[in-house]
């Protein structure tokens, strides 16, 4: 359990907890470094939390409370090495350790060394011995700093299921006694899929958090598209890592006019393009021409693709749908899913109108993945509304709010739902 707070200024707790969201995961990679074990490296994590919150009420939240928790953190590392290994040859290790923690690590001698901790991390967690369910939960819970609830919800499966995933992960990882390291040759090449789909689900979980008050978390974001950037300099003839990185910068690009004053959602149509970031744009278009003089586009190329027709539509009407629609068909070949029909049903109603899209959306509607999504029946409720039948997308629209556990999220389709019931006059 985690203690209460010793008294102290009001919302120390609070900032406390927010920091420890934002700084976890480079804390946990940082001491993984040190003890090799990303579960004992957790538990340190938590363990300095702890120490904040005990002190910091006292204290007073440190000027780089980032640096506290990891020098907090680091130094239970130390000690914690200290007790259970070789003391002389550890000691030296610890020692470089610390004499680089004030600061970000140079860059790599060797460039197949690449000197991030965080990437270290997510390349652990993604290792070949864990399944796909696996190597993606633990990394979101280890890098995004994602709750196992939250984890669940991305995966649309019971959060049971993902509990176990992560423990049977961690314990596997330090029972096969797994190096804390990015691989080279082919076994980094054998991880890549796991990567790519695990920062690609960090990014998401930042872009339209699954849960809590906020519709952004900006540090989620801002993390997976650096991964991204890494991945694109240490494997520049991977099409699919230039793909990923120009579908998060084109996706990043919009974030400043996602969000109204009151940190309201604000929908793709309703947006300020003059607000967009033009400067990531660029690069997502950068990156996409790289992609496409490496290979075949895969499922990231493609949805780069799609997130580059809205990048250059200067307005909402511009939008070449047509395209979008069937560039969709062509992931929905690479890589189907039900969410992938889901957004070329969206794609399809723009490009042919809301007749042509409801039956894509009401075959979906028995697919045991989708039953608490909310956005099927958000989707439907917006078909429905268009093709005037009021009634129904009310009931879609109030369906939808009551499975998102997103407060912002929820409060627009409730918005959504009153304003379809006003016009039926119920």
């Amino acid at each position: 359990m985690t203690p209460q707070p010793t008294a102290g200024p009001p919302g120390t707790a609070q900032t406390v907890e927010t920091v420890f969201r934002m700084e976890s995961p480079r804390v946990i990679a940082g001491v993984a470094r040190i003890v090799r074990d990303v579960g004992i490296a957790e538990e340190l994590a938590q363990d300095a939390l702890v120490a904040a919150l005990e002190q910091w009420p006292a204290d007073g939240v440190p000027d780089n409370p980032g640096a506290w928790l990891m020098a907090t953190a680091r130094n239970r590392a130390v000690d914690l090495v200290r007790r259970r290994e070789n003391y002389a040859r550890k000691l030296a290790e610890i020692g470089r350790d610390r004499s680089t923690a004030a600061g970000p690590p140079g860059e790599p001698a060797d460039p197949e060394d690449i000197d991030d901790d965080l990437l270290r991390l997510v390349f652990t967690a993604c290792h070949p011995v864990l399944s796909a369910e696996a190597r993606t939960a633990l990394t979101l819970r280890l890098l995004g700093g994602l709750t196992t609830a939250e984890i669940a919800r991305a995966f649309l499966v019971p959060e049971p299921t993902v509990a176990q995933r992560i423990v049977r992960a961690k314990r596997t990882l330090a029972t096969r006694n797994i190096a804390f390291e990015v691989p080279c040759g082919p076994d980094r090449e054998a991880r890549l899929g796991s990567v790519l789909d695990v920062i690609y689900l960090i990014f998401n979980e930042g872009y339209a958090a699954t849960a809590g008050d906020d519709w952004l978390r900006p540090a989620l974001c801002e993390d997976a598209l650096r991964l991204a950037r890494v991945l694109s300099a240490l494997m520049p003839e991977e099409p699919e890592v230039h793909g990923l990185t120009a579908l998060l910068e084109f996706q990043a690009s919009r974030t400043a006019a996602r969000t109204g004053p009151d940190g309201e959602p604000v929908l793709l149509k309703d947006q300020n393009r003059a607000c967009w970031n033009r400067m990531l744009i660029a690069r997502g278009v950068t990156a996409l021409t790289r992609a496409a003089g490496a290979g075949a586009p895969g499922p990231f190329v493609l949805q780069a693709a799609i997130a580059a027709c809205h990048a250059h539509a200067h307005r909402y009407e511009e939008t070449d749908w047509p395209r979008i629609a069937g560039l969709y068909a062509l992931l929905a070949a690479r890589a189907p899913s039900p969410v992938v029909e889901l957004n070329r049903a969206v794609a399809v109603s723009l490009a042919e109108g809301p007749a042509a899209a409801l039956p894509l959306v009401d075959a979906l509607t028995g697919v045991p993945a989708l039953r608490d999504y909310h956005l099927l029946p958000s989707v439907r409720g917006d078909l429905l509304a268009r093709l005037g039948r009021t009634r129904e997308a009310r009931a879609e629209f109030a369906r939808a709010a009551s499975l998102t556990r997103n407060e912002r999220e929820r409060g627009l389709l409730l918005r959504r739902a009153a304003e379809t019931g006003r016009a039926t006059g119920a």
